[in-house]
């Protein structure tokens, strides 16, 4: 039966076995983000009235894999200095140490843990989540689309502003900036 010889050429059978061991580690794909197509948001309340902003710089770096969700991985990193109120002084008042304290920690991050298949088509996704020094478990459905060569993952992430300790002093009063937080992200990415 596998009486080929390992010297010269290699045995049939091992080829296959290598083919189907390599095949698990390739099935996920490293997508490149498209920055330009790409943005990452928030909506929160300040006087019971929405604001909108806009971090304006941040990496992701994911392997998908269409097939097999439970193999893929997401890694975002996020500029805080880029958070862009649309008002430079504004901008400059969360940067401080009640807020994002972005001179000591001028990142926010998000690594996967877990994807897999949810209801209606989407994907549910949890990790980590560390703002301001300060880490937590957090989860919220994903949508994936295909535009051209390239896939299209959008979702809503909502946190609470004073879990990460964003709005410390006076700020912690949520009557005046309320503690829930909508981070909307919709990043374009291709191999």
């Amino acid at each position: 039966m596998f009486t080929q010889s390992l010297s010269g050429k290699p045995a049939r059978w091992l080829v296959i076995a290598a083919a189907a061991i390599a095949l698990p580690a390739l099935a996920a794909t490293a997508l490149k983000t498209d920055v330009a197509k790409s943005k990452v948001t928030i909506t929160f309340k300040q006087m019971n009235v929405p604001v909108d902003a806009q971090f304006k710089k941040f990496n992701a770096a994911i392997s998908y894999d269409a097939a097999k969700p439970e193999n893929s991985k997401a890694n975002v990193d996020i500029d805080v200095t880029s958070f862009d109120l649309g008002d430079p002084m504004y901008n400059q008042e969360v940067q401080k140490k009640e807020w994002f304290n972005t001179a000591q920690f001028p990142k926010a991050t998000f690594a996967s843990t877990q994807i897999k298949a949810g209801a209606a088509g989407k994907l549910d996704v949890s990790g980590k989540l560390t703002i301001k020094g300060k880490s937590s478990d957090v989860s919220f459905p994903l949508t994936v689309k295909k535009e051209g060569t390239a896939q299209v993952f959008e979702g809503t992430l909502p946190i609470k502003r004073l879990t990460y300790g964003i709005g410390d002093g006076e700020w912690k009063d949520t009557s005046i900036v309320a503690d829930d937080v909508s981070i909307k992200f919709r990043v374009v990415a291709a191999p």
